[in-house]
């Protein structure tokens, strides 16, 4: 049996902590900081830090990742098309490879970087995603190194998953990324009832993840750019026709960049 849980780090990271309650054996996913995770095995020292996994370059992804792996040997995945610390396997789309016993399959995603990569397990009672930064809960990353085409075509890759699917990513972004979705569609009450919910949650300081994929295509506006309502606030957002997805998606993440 796997449990999952979130490791804070920094302002608003999560480093995801895979747990095998029968092995003792445990995964954690982009550890920018290897401070928490340390700190977790020190408490519970029946544990083995056996595995890690990378989706993308970024230092608050990996600058954790060669201290874990000095003190613990973990086996280091990441994307073959970008430089991970110390990596042990370099992955490319739809390769394989399991972890704590689950197989997973890589998923290309550029966009936010140009060789981010999500790791997907398919499980018919729940299948998991960890999706970095390229899928948020209400949102998706900035555009750093890729263009609307890609972002726009590797979120709507993640969105044909289905909707039982976890989805981890790697920030606490849940309740700004809401009011935006608020201001795209302010008359939709899936997404008026999840602000209110995500509102009371940071309230108790309680943490929003994970999301599902049933609810992000009810509720984030870039999983919705073929929406007649979301194009139409994105034509006035911008004054343009926007004839296309990926011309709304575009807008979308230019109005959010600013928002």
């Amino acid at each position: 049996m796997i449990q999952i849980q979130a490791l804070p780090a920094f302002s608003d990271n999560y480093i995801w902590l895979l747990q095998d309650m029968t092995s003792k054996r445990c995964a954690v996913v982009d550890p920018g900081d290897a401070e928490p995770v340390l700190t977790w095995l020190a408490h519970n020292p029946e544990w083995r830090l056996t595995d890690i996994l990378v989706t993308h370059h970024h230092a608050d992804h990996t600058g954790g990742v060669e201290q874990l792996k000095r003190v613990s040997g973990a086996r280091v995945y990441g994307p073959a098309a970008e430089n991970t610390p110390v990596r042990d396997v370099s992955l490319a789309d739809n390769d394989q490879l399991t972890v704590l016993g689950l197989t997973f399959t890589v998923y290309a995603v550029p966009g936010h970087t140009l060789g981010h990569i999500a790791f997907y397990h398919a499980d018919s009672r729940t299948p998991l995603l960890f999706s970095g930064d390229t899928l948020f809960a209400a949102g998706c990353g900035r555009l750093f190194e890729g263009t609307p085409e890609q972002m726009h075509h590797s979120l709507s890759r993640l969105a044909e998953l289905s909707d039982n699917t976890l989805v981890y990513c790697a920030h606490e972004y849940t309740l700004s990324n809401l009011r935006f979705a608020v201001a795209v569609e302010p008359n939709n009450p899936d997404v008026i009832q999840r602000f209110e919910q995500v509102t009371q949650w940071r309230h108790e300081n309680r943490i929003s993840l994970p999301s599902n994929l049933a609810l992000e295509r009810k509720t984030n506006p870039f999983l919705r750019a073929d929406v007649p309502a979301v194009k139409k606030k994105a034509d006035e957002r911008n004054g343009a026709d926007n004839s296309t997805p990926v011309a709304v998606f575009a807008a979308l993440r230019a109005w959010k960049d600013k928002f």
